[in-house]
């Protein structure tokens, strides 16, 4: 540039006088600087001090984390939620179909306890099989054992199915060392209350099937066997479980009441209600609000499993999981000395089974509410909640879909400018489209058949890859999808929930419950 003035022939020496003019320019300002204490102008570089890096703002998703102080109080209370069949993609899908089914984008969205401050992945074997079954997986989080798969409430050395071992190798589960603690206790799940996951909190059997005596080997009962339901009702342990919430009424009952025990008139919700004074029985969702704090009771919603979220009618008697849970929470914190709550998210995994990825995330979305509700009134200076799955399934999440695709719909990827195609699908190589979500296995499967159009929305069955068939304890066999080997997410927070971090075998949740309530050793919170 000419400055105004300038006579041609010094027009060569213009650069050197602007240099000038702006360090000249920069000794004033240092001479500033030096007076403040600073000196960083005029591209002088100035040696970084660690200060400066961490004075700068964090992202806003590490700003909770940075404030983060490890709560070492003693427990007063832990809620142990298991989504059943929750594995990591599933939190992923039902996360997305959470926001979307609400009108917000799915993969922005955020599930309560995805603030949670301490995660874990958490390995899911058991000790006789990579892949596992609940029994076994929830037997490990609610004993601290690792044990066979099939098996409820039993150490590693009883078989499957065997009463000696049943009879040999009980161990010590977490409601029974609540209930000896002076705990109140409790039971919440849509699945049957006689189930895998909740019968670990309560039962000793050498096979999960056992949920009533009609599933009993022939000489199970006179060797001193007793089936799952016949354990709870006779649950004795301290004062008895406080709350239990769920299905599965049939195995209490004979045939006078729709029941499948051996005998017509069995009646164990009698035997129960009659062993003490304070306990009530209710079977519709209507009986919960006239419970009372200083009762026992027990619910039995439905005669098996409660009805899936996707196929229940507007005038249902069956409760949901966050009114079962809310009103658990109510009942229990009316104990002075605390409490520990089971709740499960059952249905997750029969959706799964069913090869039906809507019905999972439908039954995972009634899960997350249920987890929303507790935390509204939990206090969590003294309450440790953990949210995490027994195991996962085959399903699997991909294509190459475009941001806000359906995620129960077909794939629709961008194209090469990264803008959505106006195709309404992907073909795949076979001329055929395919969805975002799909199985490993189960009954979606084309086996040696063409295949065909995939079902999109909440009752498709989705496209899998392997027929399976599974056995029931009587014999038949129906299409089924398989649980997956893969490790799942452990979220904690509250007291001691810092000890959840890295990758923990399954077992360990147990510890992490006894030592939160100042049970496991003298050096621990008291």
């Amino acid at each position: 540039m000419i400055e105004a003035g300038w006579p041609p022939f010094l027009l060569v020496y213009q650069d050197l006088y602007f240099m000038v003019k702006k360090k000249l320019g920069c000794l004033r300002t240092i001479a500033v600087l030096v007076l403040s204490g600073t000196v960083s102008a005029c591209g002088i570089a100035q040696p970084t001090r660690a200060g400066d890096q961490q004075s700068r703002p964090l992202h806003r998703s590490l700003q909770a984390r940075a404030n983060i102080v490890a709560n070492e109080s003693t427990a007063k209370n832990v809620i142990l939620f298991i989504g059943d069949g929750m594995g990591v993609t599933t939190v992923t899908a039902a996360r997305i179909f959470d926001g979307q089914s609400r009108g917000m984008s799915g993969e922005k969205n955020v599930l309560s306890f995805e603030t949670f401050p301490n995660v874990a992945l958490v390995k899911t074997y058991a000790s006789n099989q990579m892949v596992a079954d609940s029994a076994g997986t929830a037997s490990a989080m609610t004993t601290g054992v690792k044990t066979r798969a099939g098996v409820v409430g039993l150490g590693p050395e009883a078989y499957r199915r065997s009463c000696e071992g049943q009879l040999a190798y009980p161990l010590t589960t977490l409601g029974e060392l609540a209930e000896q603690h002076g705990k109140a206790t409790g039971i919440v799940t849509t699945a049957r209350i006689t189930h895998a996951t909740p019968a670990a909190v309560y039962a000793h059997s050498a096979e999960r099937y056992w949920e009533g005596n009609v599933y009993l080997p022939g000489d199970a009962w006179e060797m001193g066997c007793r089936d799952i339901a016949y354990q709870l009702a006779h649950f004795s342990s301290g004062d008895g479980m406080e709350v239990m919430f769920g299905g599965g009424r049939r195995a209490f009952f004979g045939a006078d009441h729709n029941g499948r025990r051996r005998a017509d008139d069995d009646d164990l919700v009698s035997v129960w209600a009659q062993a003490a004074a304070n306990r009530h029985y209710i079977s519709t969702a209507a009986e919960l609000s006239s419970l009372r704090p200083d009762e026992q009771v027990l619910g039995l919603f439905a005669n098996a499993h409660m009805t899936y979220i996707a196929e229940r009618e507007a005038d249902s008697q069956e409760p949901q999981l966050a009114q079962m849970t809310a009103k658990a929470i109510d009942l229990l914190a009316a104990h002075e000395n605390g409490y520990f709550l089971m709740v499960e998210g059952g249905r997750i995994d029969h959706g799964h089974h069913d090869g039906m990825a809507g019905y999972a995330l439908l039954e995972a979305q009634e899960f997350f509410k249920a987890i929303s509700v507790a935390l509204d009134k939990v206090d969590l200076s003294e309450t440790l909640v953990l949210v995490t799955a027994d195991h996962g399934h085959t399903l699997s999440m991909g294509g190459y879909a475009t941001l806000g695709n359906p995620i129960l719909g077909l794939v629709v990827t961008n194209d090469v400018t990264g803008r959505p195609n106006e195709e309404p699908f992907v073909v795949a190589d076979d001329g055929l489209p395919h969805a975002v979500l799909a199985y490993a296995n189960g009954p979606g499967a084309f086996g040696k058949t063409p295949r065909s159009m995939p079902e999109t929305g909440i009752r498709a069955v989705q496209q899998a890859l392997v027929p399976l068939l599974d056995t029931e304890i009587d014999g038949s066999t129906k299409p089924d999808e398989s649980h997956g080997g893969q490790d799942v997410a452990l979220y904690a927070n509250g007291p001691w929930s810092h000890l959840v971090g890295g990758v923990l075998e399954q077992n360990a949740i147990f510890h992490v419950i006894t030592y939160a309530f100042g049970w496991d050793m003298e050096e621990g919170p008291h």
